[in-house]
């Protein structure tokens, strides 16, 4: 798939740029801006390119016969949503499993435009001790790459500033959708 993908890439004119720094076997890849169903495509492509460990969450309702298999092969991890507990310990609990895994978390929680962030993969990267791989999908640039790993300080307010910062220069396939836009940045 790693061929296939370069060659994807090469063909509509997009680079992978940024990889993991190595060392890095198990973290939260936050993926930003997200407003389409493109930002999936363009990620995995980015993650066989790279050849990096990611697996995203994806609710049960849609593992089943013949999606299941597919949605396994691509990385899913079925979550149940409806199930009482916490989902955080649940995913923060997913890396004991493996060696190697980035757990793929969209902040935004939804395509459409929303102002606040999911707090849920700060406080799974906090619970877990694992970084945050702050990854991101520039559609105006034609890459998807990702910046330096983040560590969480406990200070949720302060960490997601600097956060937020780092993704007001990416630009979504629909900015009128993305909270970190300039036309939506409120003062």
């Amino acid at each position: 798939m790693r061929r296939i993908s370069i060659f994807i890439f090469w063909l509509i004119g997009w680079k992978a740029i940024e990889s993991p720094p190595a060392g890095i076997d198990k973290a939260i890849l936050l993926v930003a801006p997200h407003t389409s169903n493109w930002d999936f495509v363009m990620g995995r492509l980015y993650a066989w390119i790279t050849r990096n460990p990611v697996r995203f969450l994806i609710k049960k309702e849609l593992y089943i016969w013949p999606l299941g298999g597919l949605i396994d092969k691509l990385g899913g991890v079925p979550v149940d949503r409806k199930k009482s507990g916490n989902l955080v310990d649940a995913v923060a609990g997913l890396f004991d499993n493996y060696d190697q895994i980035y757990i793929a978390i969209t902040p935004e929680g939804t395509r459409k435009l929303s102002y606040e962030w999911k707090k849920g993969f700060y406080f799974i990267a906090k619970k877990a001790k694992v970084p945050i791989l702050l990854s991101y999908i520039d559609y105006k640039k034609k890459v998807v790459g990702m910046g330096k790993p983040f560590t969480v300080s406990g200070d949720y307010d302060s960490d997601i500033k600097k956060i937020k910062e780092f993704y007001k220069d990416k630009s979504a396939k629909f900015p009128e959708l993305y909270c970190l836009s300039p036309e939506n940045i409120k003062e």
